[in-house]
């Protein structure tokens, strides 16, 4: 049976949207992984675009927010940025709370490629997380 995972971030436009897509590309056969925001907006076209270069296609994803979640079991909750904890300290159907802060690129002020190159770095230090946390 497949554990359940979902990451959380403010907006789920960016960090949280590329922790779900990796897990799921990843790992198929042990995880199913989902997405949301405290406060969602859309989804990022850096992270967008980013992911597309390894071959996965996030460009139909939504942002959602935390509340579609209400009720649902996880085995994991991995908050991916520091307000998120703050603001989600607790999600009651849980088995496991993980916190891993990531930097925001969607900020960034720079130019194209700077700012992809930006984006790429936040996908393999998430994918080295994920390779890290759950890859056992």
């Amino acid at each position: 049976m497949k554990r359940k995972v979902l990451f959380i971030c403010t907006h789920n436009s960016n960090r949280s949207q590329i922790a779900e897509a990796l897990l799921n590309y990843m790992y198929p056969e042990k995880y199913e992984a989902y997405s949301a925001g405290t406060q969602p907006s859309k989804v990022n076209e850096y992270a967008i675009k980013v992911l597309k270069e390894i071959g996965i296609d996030i460009s139909k994803n939504r942002s959602k927010s935390i509340d579609e979640f209400e009720g649902i079991f996880f085995d994991y909750v991995v908050t991916v940025c520091d307000s998120t904890k703050e603001a989600c300290p607790f999600f009651p159907n849980a088995k496991h709370l993980i916190h891993k802060s990531f930097y925001d690129p969607s900020n960034y002020i720079a130019t194209e490629e700077e700012k992809l190159e930006k984006f790429r770095i936040l996908r393999e230090e998430i994918r080295n997380f994920l390779i890290e946390t759950f890859g056992y």
